[in-house]
């Protein structure tokens, strides 16, 4: 898959190196990373491991759950 990096929605290259910094400390799961970025979930994966960012898979507390579950729910 090739990953279009000039999607609109990531222009603003301060607010994604803001959310691939909060992905990295753990604050924010790779779906809600992939929402704030405004691309999917598999696109994001695919950004940060080329960035060698160690990917995280599965929910690792409630809070991540609970957002993944939402991410899930707002796919239509």
């Amino acid at each position: 898959m090739t990953t279009d990096r000039h999607n609109p929605s990531i222009n603003n290259t301060e607010e994604f190196a803001t959310t691939i910094g909060l992905y990295v400390l753990g604050e924010i799961s790779l779906g809600k990373a992939a929402e704030r970025a405004g691309i999917t979930r598999w696109e994001m994966k695919e950004i940060l491991t080329a960035a060698g960012v160690e990917i995280r898979l599965g929910p690792q507390t409630m809070d991540d759950l609970e957002d993944e579950v939402e991410t899930a729910l707002d796919i239509e």
